[in-house]
């Protein structure tokens, strides 16, 4: 099965045996009458999705009404908060188209994913040629058989040949590539030959995987709003309205996705998983006000105990901060998870699959804290008392997790069992009302997890690989201040999981993701691995 146009096409699998039909009358009577119920279902599945294309059209013409009005009152009166709510309806307007793009709600044959921003009577005249300042890059698809009639053998002539205009990006400038297929006739038999046009990420559309993968990273790694590319393209002479960007930013998540899925499989498969979330103000439409999303992210990274499996971290967006989306997506995992103490994961740990490994970095913060607030030598001890264990904890990174196992418990082991004689004391002599003394009654209530470092070499002492995968979304929140749906968060969780993924093993990330584009769309579903990116080495592209 193979994926095509945005939606998998199989056209290549061989039919089921149960499609015979029975010879029996009573066994075809309930066979038409099942098939008719399904029939049913999928005429109700296409009501609903035309009936939810429909609403977003509409709210997307709503949303450009309320901005242009706003804008309207800006510009007659200076107002912060009125420049605050266009910018956030810039932003949801941005993710409704998506939304519409990705339920396949425009038509990129003739338009290029024209958006509700766009008057019908415009979107009929058809595509607007690229810009004849663009330079130009020429490519030559010769047919396979080369000068020869793939029925006689017969010399060929050249006939004719189609243009396919295609708008790439190369890194600091845009260029047109010229997909040329010359189409050649036999001259004994006038059989007519032509090489087939390459695979597009977006089929019959004009972005180039380059152009794709630019626009994504500057969404998503430079966070940069749709709206405020389509200006910055404009400087360049191109024009590139924000509909036709949402809707390829809507398909190269839809295209891309069972590759995120496949680094999920992978991630969660680890001996040892990393795990963090962070929150994400999200638009609640119709409430006029945003509500707190969560952004998670699972990270497996073998390395520090000298595994030899890729690295990979997979991001998951929810509405909400309940337990039941870890315990949902950890269900099957086994082993180490390195995390905070938040409750969510307690069901986890209970089933007894899950060992708990502690964050000391979380634990020190708390102390740090203090020191910063109110200058407690206490709490500067206390952050003295654990720093040699972050000294030893660099010194064996990479070794083998009996290695490190052994030179914990030679000489962490000791430290730790001194700090813990010293909580235990310094919490009688304080104010139990203190945030000292919460720092270190968090400290002794995590120490059994605190310590899994001493039970297992594979154990990390911190999450600190976690939240190192955090900080590109909380430099985005405080950008581009929200996600603008469920959805756009979903599309930027799936957008992230590559990025971040690429990170980890070498690559940049708009080089990988325009190999991905490029290659995905005419790639076999059960070969999805091939192109992760662990499997396409940025030295050998």
């Amino acid at each position: 099965m193979r994926r095509r146009g945005g939606v998998w096409d199989d056209s290549d699998v061989t039919p089921h045996p149960d499609s015979v039909l029975p010879e029996d009358p009573a066994a075809l009577v309930a066979m038409v009458a099942a098939l008719r119920g399904e029939l049913a279902e999928e005429r109700a599945a296409r009501r609903a999705a035309e009936l939810g294309l429909q609403a977003k059209t509409l709210e997307a013409e709503r949303l450009q009404v309320q901005i242009a009005r706003l804008r309207h009152e800006r510009f007659g009166r200076s107002s912060e908060r009125l420049a605050g709510e266009v910018e956030q309806l810039e932003l949801r307007l941005d993710e409704v188209l998506a939304d519409i793009a990705a339920a396949g709600g425009t038509d990129d044959a003739e338009n290029e994913t024209a958006s509700a921003e766009v008057p019908e009577k415009v979107r009929r005249r058809g595509r607007k040629p690229l810009p004849e300042t663009l330079p130009r890059r020429d490519v030559e698809h010769l047919p396979a058989a080369g000068c020869a009639c793939q029925s006689c053998g017969g010399a060929l002539r050249k006939v004719g040949e189609d243009v396919t205009e295609i708008l790439e990006y190369r890194p600091g400038r845009f260029e047109v590539v010229r997909h040329i297929r010359p189409a050649f006739s036999c001259r004994t038999c006038e059989a007519m030959t032509q090489a087939p046009m390459p695979a597009l990420p977006i089929e019959r559309g004009r972005p180039g995987p380059g152009l794709l993968a630019h626009v994504l990273v500057s969404k998503y790694c430079d966070h940069l709003p749709l709206y405020r590319q389509t200006e910055i393209y404009a400087r360049d002479g191109l024009d590139l309205p924000r509909g036709l960007l949402a809707g390829w930013v809507g398909r190269s998540a839809a295209l891309a996705e069972p590759m995120a899925a496949f680094i999920g499989r992978h991630a969660l498969a680890g001996p040892r998983l990393h795990a963090d979330d962070t929150p994400m103000p999200m638009l609640s439409p119709g409430r006029g006000r945003t509500q707190t999303a969560r952004f998670w992210a699972y990270l497996r990274d073998d390395r520090p105990f000298g595994g030899t499996d890729p690295p990979a971290v997979f991001y998951e967006f929810t509405p909400d901060r309940k337990g039941e989306h870890p315990q949902r997506r950890l269900r099957d995992f086994r082993g180490i998870l390195q995390a905070d103490a938040y409750p969510g994961f307690n069901a986890l740990y209970e089933s007894g699959r899950v060992v708990e490994a502690a964050c000391w970095t979380h634990a020190r913060r708390y102390f740090h804290d203090e020191l910063l607030a109110n200058g407690s030598p206490l709490a500067r001890e206390a952050i003295e008392r654990m720093q040699p264990l972050f000294a030893i904890e660099a010194e064996i990174h990479g070794q083998p997790p009996e290695a490190r196992l052994a030179a914990r418990q030679a000489r962490a082991a000791p430290l730790m069992a001194d700090l813990h004689t010293w909580l235990e004391v310094t919490l009688r002599r304080i104010s139990g009302k203190s945030d000292l003394a919460k720092a270190i009654r968090y400290t002794l209530a995590q120490w059994t997890a605190l310590t899994a470092v001493l039970r297992d070499g594979r154990a990390c002492l911190h999450n600190n690989a976690a939240e190192r995968q955090m900080r590109p979304l909380a430099l985005g929140r405080k950008n581009y201040l929200f996600a603008g749906s469920l959805e756009g968060g979903r599309r930027a969780a799936i957008i992230y999981t590559l990025i971040g993924t690429a990170e980890l093993n070498g690559w940049d990330p708009q080089a990988y993701l325009r190999v991905l584009l490029s290659r995905i769309a005419d790639h076999p579903i059960n070969r999805i691995g091939d192109l992760a990116p662990w499997s396409l080495r940025p030295d050998t592209i």
